[in-house]
């Protein structure tokens, strides 16, 4: 049986909202979203803010007069979805266009943090400046255009000194031009009870990845061994991270996938942690992560 939050969805939005399975996924999710946005929340009975964000996001999708679909996962009777996007903490939404996972976000929101996030995938436009600001710069970063990234968080901060999803995009340039420690002293300004917010995880485990990089030193050495021996896998977990830290995130992704391929318990299931650790650092609008994720399904469901 199905479950529900907040309420069974009513006869009159039961087209913009139901509750999927694994085995509706496809026509729910995938098939529905190539004629619209569809937001999917996974969510269990025992999460707390599971139980209030869900309400909001019904509400919210009903006001949009059907511009997005909800469709609700409970992750404890339809755990596969969950685990095959690389979900590791409920709330979360993801949304789906054309078949593919575009966007998201993890943890609680406001009403109207909800409204304009559902605005936003449902095509409206950013309803403040400080939202164009932090637009652009996610988009320049994107680009990997550190310098005109780092003046739009700017601009935000100040206006907005403790604003987090600012804070954390500046420590995100400042990674991005291989400043570790100036991307550390940044995070620093983010208060600690915002240290649960998805922007700061995020910025966070790039950085520790950063530093793990950084100390493997000359790639080289991690290619050769997998020449002469292509079951190293601990040489292909080293170059994958390595990979990332010089900033080619698929040829990670396609080093970690390898040693999936041919040992899925290899270090308990190291590779696969790992990959979801770049996910969660690259953030849902990286194509890197979208790629991952494709490769990563191919894999466990093929």
């Amino acid at each position: 049986m199905s479950g529900s939050l907040g309420g069974g969805a009513g006869s009159g939005s039961d087209s913009l909202i139901k509750d999927a399975t694994t085995k509706s996924f496809m026509q729910d999710v995938m098939e529905a979203s190539r004629s619209q946005p569809v937001l999917v929340d996974f969510w269990a009975p025992w999460c707390g803010p599971c139980k209030q964000l869900t309400p909001v996001i019904e509400g919210a999708v009903k006001a949009a007069g059907g511009a997005v679909k909800l469709v609700k996962m409970n992750i404890d009777e339809n755990p596969e979805i969950a685990g095959q996007l690389g979900i590791q903490s409920i709330p979360a939404v993801v949304v789906f266009k054309d078949g593919q996972p575009v966007d998201g976000f993890m943890g609680a929101k406001t009403d109207s943090e909800v409204k304009a996030f559902i605005e936003k995938v449902g095509g409206a436009a950013p309803v403040s400046q400080a939202d164009a600001l932090l637009e652009q710069g996610d988009a320049l970063v994107l680009e990997k255009d550190w310098g005109q990234a780092a003046q739009m968080f700017g601009a935000v901060m100040q206006a907005e000194p403790h604003n987090v999803r600012a804070i954390c995009g500046l420590a995100q340039c400042y990674l991005g031009a291989d400043d570790i420690d100036r991307a550390k002293q940044a995070l620093q300004m983010v208060a600690e009870e915002h240290h649960t917010d998805p922007a700061y995880v995020a910025v966070k485990a790039a950085v520790d990845l950063a530093e793990q990089a950084a100390a493997l030193g000359d790639l080289a050495e991690f290619q050769d061994r997998i020449e002469k021996d292509p079951l190293d896998h601990q040489a292909r977990f080293d170059l994958a991270l390595g990979l990332n830290g010089a900033g080619d995130k698929t040829a990670a992704v396609d080093q970690l996938i390898e040693i999936i391929r041919r040992d899925r318990e290899w270090n308990e299931d190291g590779a696969r942690k790992q990959l979801l650790q770049f996910f969660e650092a690259w953030g849902g609008k990286e194509p890197a992560t979208n790629y991952g994720r494709r490769k990563l399904s191919a894999v466990l469901f093929s």
